[in-house]
């Protein structure tokens, strides 16, 4: 493995213990996004790879080599912030060239790099230019032409995108994609945003309190999450709950029963539990289906959003949301019956909400 973090702890002198028993193994060439909210200690842990935190406990190494001790420079890794860190007074050129000018590389080496740095970013027109003639996109694409030129094997990002709007953001994210494909630099990348993380990794670390809750490919964190906290946290609109005890195979939600028996073979091994039902909004569907277990709800509120509508519905003291075609979208205060597949349905344990 091309880094391994074994058993990381961090505790401030104050005794906040900020990330606990952190265990990962990263292959070179990976493209790893730690994502929660925040508080959740992923910046911490980043910090710690780059050497900007001191360790507490557990050993990080790099190509199975410790690298606790080491300082940045000696982990050869390159940065980049949520706010850009440019110098204003320097150029785009002397901005991307500066970290090479620093070790004294040979101006012409300088250039070279410099200009073929700014071609990969689009940066070409812009190299005479200061910061401050620059949108906030480009700026980040300055930010990451700096740490791209140091040729390091290992590129860190701190909620890179969090500063720009919302079409930056995603022409950013393409851009940061294909800068990952071109050079094939390991890189980690923090973020809170689960859109960002989903399109972005290869695996995605999800935390919460210091605690690792899932790691995998996008794919396994949408289709089978480990508990409650990556389901609702994985997802746009996030995953529908309602807590029930099985009763002769049903769970009961206000005044309706969903029978479970043709969705879950261990029904009988669930009776009298407590469990969490959960469904995500978009596998529902309106036509009657085998299969499939039917639900009815008032339709309290409806969202279209172009090509889909969210659909805001009640049961009693139960709220979900719907994710509908916009051709279809109900009318309020109406009842609205609806199918979940039974693939679609999740059930959790009520105490430890890890999944069943």
């Amino acid at each position: 493995m091309y880094i391994t973090l074994k058993d990381i702890n961090k505790i401030y002198p104050n005794g906040y213990h900020a990330v606990h028993n952190f265990n990962l193994e990263i292959e070179k060439g990976e493209f790893i996004v730690f994502v929660g909210p925040s508080g959740c200690g992923k910046s911490t842990t980043l910090r710690m790879i780059a050497g900007l935190e001191n360790i507490s406990s557990g050993e990080f190494l790099i190509n199975g080599e410790r690298a606790n001790e080491k300082g940045p420079r000696e982990r050869e890794v390159a940065m980049v912030f949520q706010s850009y860190a440019l110098y204003p007074q320097m150029t785009v050129y002397d901005n991307i060239a500066f970290g090479l000018t620093l070790q004294g590389v040979d101006e012409d080496v300088i250039e070279e790099r410099v200009m073929k740095t700014a071609k990969i970013l689009g940066l070409t027109d812009y190299l005479d230019r200061l910061p401050r003639a620059l949108s906030g996109g480009q700026r980040q694409r300055v930010a990451i032409g700096r740490a791209l030129i140091r040729k390091v094997g290992i590129f860190l990002m701190d909620e890179p995108l969090s500063n720009l709007d919302a079409k930056q953001r995603v022409t950013m994210r393409s851009e940061i994609a294909q800068i990952h494909h071109e050079t094939g630099a390991t890189t980690i990348y923090v973020t809170h945003d689960q859109t960002e993380a989903m399109t972005l990794a290869d695996r995605i670390v999800v935390m919460k309190d210091g605690y690792i809750q899932q790691v995998g490919t996008p794919k396994e964190l949408y289709f089978t999450p480990a508990n409650v906290f990556v389901a609702g946290f994985i997802g746009e609109p996030p995953m529908n709950f309602a807590r029930g005890t099985v009763k002769n195979g049903c769970i009961a939600f206000g005044d309706q029963q969903v029978d479970l028996s043709g969705a879950r073979k261990d029904c009988a091994a669930l009776e009298g539990k407590e469990v969490v039902f959960g469904f995500r909004p978009e596998s529902i569907v309106l036509q009657p289906q085998e299969k499939a277990v039917k639900m009815r709800s008032m339709v309290e509120l409806t969202e279209m959003l172009g090509d889909y509508t969210n659909v805001y519905i009640t049961n009693g003291e139960q709220h979900a949301i719907l994710k509908v075609d916009s051709h279809d979208t109900p009318e309020t205060d109406q009842e609205l019956e609806f199918y979940i597949p039974w693939e679609s349905i999740y059930l959790f344990d009520g105490q430890t909400e890890n999944v069943l």
